[in-house]
């Protein structure tokens, strides 16, 4: 049986249904000859780990219980009541946590998996790749900061893996790495990759107001609280910067032309939530009934997309789409990306499917983890 080490950081949704993941999956597991050792769980207050983190492990009652006391908004630190051991405090949970690294980095090696959304992760994951760690991603944060330390977190490219910070659990990633290992250059990507904004674009394509649509998407939960986050088009514009650097663009958030579904004066240090939903959106509904109309009478639909071409183009926003193409024809809140490389040069290579959701998200963290096996002993 091969044990993998793994440390989680963040218990948000995703985090928790990975655990849950871990934990319902443990015979399938068994089977492949592989065990996932959690041997500790951070949060941005407290650390919860195995009282010897070379031998032993949180075990799946534990696992389970942070998981109920993460979803009813608890601390991890009254985790202490089943006997394991509690750090707490932001900075003494992670000088743990590196301290934990360090020691198995060089033992038997570490999953460092990161299913936070904080930028407060970058300086640790920096340091836990050269202490010999494998590091897998479902936040973007890390892979969309300066060029420096994006170089440093690829600069072991056998030991990361970050599959669910662009399209969920969809190959988006490992398609891409297939295509430019095999020495097949790609010269276009376009994609919808919010399932949030795809299911604004295509309800609005049927008529109804952009306010509305936005409402019932915050209703059924496709928004962040606050549906700006997503209306903004920063997400679209982070995914789209891992999937140029990837390609080999070596350049910054602040190069993508970004395209924003509200204007600044309706931004969030302008308006509230309550406000914006209120008053303030429904101004924008004749303004995008008129552009939908308009790409109508040309035969097209509008898509929110990103686009990333050439050695220079890299952007997000709406774009008119043919009807009947695979983008065109997206409807919900699936994710299509089309790519676009010698081989795939007139047909492109398309890969469409959910492409948000914790479990779908989480799904693909797990199958990262299982991904990197043969590096541990």
């Amino acid at each position: 049986m091969k044990n993998i080490p793994l440390l989680l950081m963040g218990c948000g949704g995703v985090g928790r249904q990975l655990l849950q993941h871990i934990v319902s999956c443990r015979s399938l597991h068994a089977q492949q000859g592989v065990h996932l050792r959690v041997v500790g769980v951070c949060d941005s207050k407290s650390l919860v780990f195995a009282s010897d983190v070379i031998t032993r492990e949180l075990n799946d009652q534990t696992l389970s219980e942070v998981c109920r006391f993460k979803s009813n908004g608890s601390s991890l630190s009254a985790l202490g009541d089943l006997g394991e051991c509690i750090v707490n405090g932001n900075t003494e949970s992670k000088r743990k946590v590196m301290d934990i690294a360090a020691l198995l980095g060089k033992a038997t090696g570490l999953a460092f998996v990161d299913c936070s959304a904080s930028s407060e992760t970058i300086r640790m994951l920096n340091q836990v790749v050269d202490m010999g760690c494998c590091v897998v991603l479902a936040n973007k944060k890390p892979l969309t900061s300066t060029m420096e330390d994006y170089d440093k977190l690829v600069s072991y490219p056998r030991r990361i893996r970050h599959e669910s910070t662009v399209g969920a659990g969809l190959p988006v990633i490992a398609s891409l790495n297939r295509l430019l290992s095999s020495g097949d250059p790609v010269h276009r990507i376009i994609g919808s990759l919010s399932g949030t904004l795809g299911y604004v674009m295509s309800e609005v394509e049927d008529g109804k107001p952009f306010s509305e649509v936005v409402k019932v998407a915050k209703n059924l939960g496709f928004t962040e609280p606050d549906p700006r986050d997503d209306l903004s088009g920063m997400d679209v514009a982070r995914k789209a910067l891992i999937l140029a650097r990837l390609l080999g663009r070596r350049i910054n958030l602040d190069s993508i032309k970004i395209e924003s579904l509200y204007p600044d004066e309706m931004g969030p240090d302008a308006m509230s939530v309550e406000e914006f939903l209120g008053s303030g959106i429904v101004s924008l509904d004749n303004d995008v009934q008129e552009r939908v109309k308009r790409a109508s009478l040309n035969g097209n639909v509008l898509r929110y997309v990103c686009v990333i071409e050439g050695s220079s183009r890299c952007e997000v926003g709406i774009q008119e789409l043919p009807k009947d193409s695979p983008l065109g024809r997206l409807r919900g809140s699936d994710n299509v990306l089309e790519i676009y490389s010698r081989c795939y040069n007139k047909q492109p290579l398309v890969i469409q499917g959910a492409g948000a959701g914790n479990d779908t998200t989480a799904a693909g963290v797990l199958a990262d983890i299982l991904d990197i096996q043969d590096l541990f002993p």
